[in-house]
């Protein structure tokens, strides 16, 4: 594997966790928002990411291609967990028995998801510094 394709799968990396934290974000912003666009409240969503054989291997190196992968956003989808009802008679958004659906996002969650994306940004960061020490090492051996 040369240099270029090592940071190449690094940056992949941290493309699908920048637009992780995005996401995760955009959850906390609307962690009290009771109607979107759509008529109810708002509905958490989740990032899928899957990985994809990179493909810009040499021949020698397409048979482990299957081991050698990038990552990539799959899709974003809405979580399906149920709204959480909350009493609050004078909503309002409330129903007639007083109840007002709010969004399915938890705080504590988003912030776990949060640091999980950021620790895998930092390691991404770290493997791309670690290529480009490798580059340069190379470099001295040459001369």
């Amino acid at each position: 594997m040369d240099f270029l394709t090592a940071l190449h799968i690094s940056t992949t990396g941290l493309s699908a966790q920048r637009l992780r934290m995005n996401i995760v974000s955009t959850n906390l912003a609307n962690v009290h928002t009771t109607r979107t666009r759509a008529g109810g409240p708002y509905r958490r969503k989740l990032v899928v990411m899957e990985a994809v054989p990179t493909e810009d291997f040499e021949s020698i190196l397409r048979l482990q291609s299957e081991s050698l992968r990038r990552v990539r956003v799959g899709e974003i989808v809405e979580d399906t967990a149920p709204f959480k009802q909350m009493y609050s008679p004078g909503h309002p958004h409330a129903d007639k028995a007083g109840y007002v659906s709010m969004p399915n996002v938890d705080v504590m969650t988003e912030m776990a998801d949060m640091l999980i994306a950021r620790r895998s940004y930092e390691a991404n960061v770290t493997a791309i510094g670690a290529t480009k020490a490798m580059a340069l090492k190379a470099l001295e051996i040459g001369r």
